[in-house]
């Protein structure tokens, strides 16, 4: 069992990975602290009390006290990050012990191990404020969704920004091959197929193809074409723990894997041509999408067909306007003779990359 008491998350570690402190004299409580941390790759700062060394308190990136150790912290800096950790599910008091400690959360083992394993590998990669997770789904066949997908990531890695590109679309041909390396060394999607619970994120960005600055997980030419909604979960939350921004190619059909990438974005770009049939097409598809992702905007493809703009595009379809999509001719051939979608910074393709990311990541927060 894990409850929250605040709704405070704990401090940020900028990116530097920190060790979790542990407080406690249970020496079974102990043992199991330490087996938790050993599985999240992480190692642990242990003390009976709150530790007499100025600022070891103040500024682990977690800390772990021990139901026994309650008393003995209570004149402790109150601070973010704390969780309060026992194992009696019966013992009703622990909450009123947790808000005299300032813990942001209880929790009971065995339980609530797989939290904390989580809670505690975090710390030790470091996390900061999650990447900024973009997908882009076509309206309709032909809309150009892959194509502003790899503009965003090639914009973004141009822009400095840690980036990963997901190809969650099997059938689409592999986006390796849109940015022209279909060749380049490095995992695959099958290769994650097996994948439960967590994946690293250092790990994982280190095990895919390095293209444009930026990283990317596509599909290989062989026959798997579904991944687990499970490993596909892990997948894109170790890619998200990474921070910077990812961006997702969507498919147009809706199956279990495409619903736990939907769950996870924090913004949806419906690509739709200004075409009467393609916007009767990007409805259908905003309405399966729409049920998810919280907020989606339709991103505007000329030519326009007589009478429409883009405004009057979004109207129809009853979604914010995030811009027109300008076409751009010489991007990559499969035969790699030409650059990649947005790898021209003074193009049209580039400058809307660029606009929207300053946009989206403003009203993210900042970077």
């Amino acid at each position: 069992m894990a409850g929250t008491v605040t709704h405070n998350l704990p401090p940020a570690t900028g990116g530097r990975p920190g060790k979790p402190l542990i407080v406690t004299e249970d020496v079974d409580l102990l043992d199991d602290l330490l087996r938790l941390c050993a599985a999240a790759g992480a190692t642990p700062e242990v003390h009976h009390s709150v530790p007499e060394r100025r600022g070891s308190w103040e500024t682990a990136p977690l800390v772990l006290v021990g139901d026994d150790a309650a008393r003995r912290v209570r004149r402790a800096v109150r601070r973010r990050g704390v969780v309060l950790v026992g194992r009696d599910q019966d013992d009703s008091g622990v909450w009123q012990r947790a808000v005299e400690i300032g813990a942001d959360h209880v929790l009971m083992l065995p339980d609530g191990e797989q939290w904390l394993v989580d809670r505690i590998a975090d710390v030790a990669e470091g996390v900061g404020r999650p990447a900024l997770t973009v997908g882009v789904i076509g309206g309709r066949g032909g809309a150009g969704a892959s194509t502003l997908a790899c503009a965003l990531a090639v914009t973004s890695a141009r822009e400095g920004l840690r980036t990963l590109l997901v190809d969650a679309d099997p059938l689409g041909g592999g986006l390796d091959v849109l940015l022209g390396g279909e060749s380049a060394e490095g995992l695959r999607w099958p290769a994650f197929a097996a994948s439960r619970g967590r994946v690293g994120g250092g790990a994982l960005e280190e095990s895919l193809p390095r293209l444009h600055s930026l990283r990317v997980l596509s599909w290989d030419r062989g026959d798997c074409v579904a991944i687990a909604p499970q490993a596909v979960r892990a997948v894109l939350a170790a890619a998200r723990r990474r921070g910077g921004t990812v961006v997702v190619d969507l498919p147009r059909r809706i199956d279990d894997g495409v619903a736990e990438v939907l769950a996870q974005l924090d913004l949806g770009l419906l690509v739709v041509p200004a075409e009467l049939r393609a916007v009767a097409a990007g409805g259908r598809v905003a309405s399966a999408v729409g049920m998810v992702v919280r907020d989606l905007r339709v991103a505007v493809r000329g030519p326009y067909a007589p009478g429409l703009d883009d405004t009057q595009v979004a109207g129809l379809l009853g979604l914010p306007l995030a811009g027109e999509v300008p076409v751009e001719s010489g991007l990559l051939r499969p035969d790699g003779g030409k650059a990649p979608p947005g790898a021209n910074a003074r193009g049209p393709l580039a400058r809307f990359c660029k606009e929207f990311w300053e946009r989206a990541l403003t009203e993210a927060g900042g970077s």
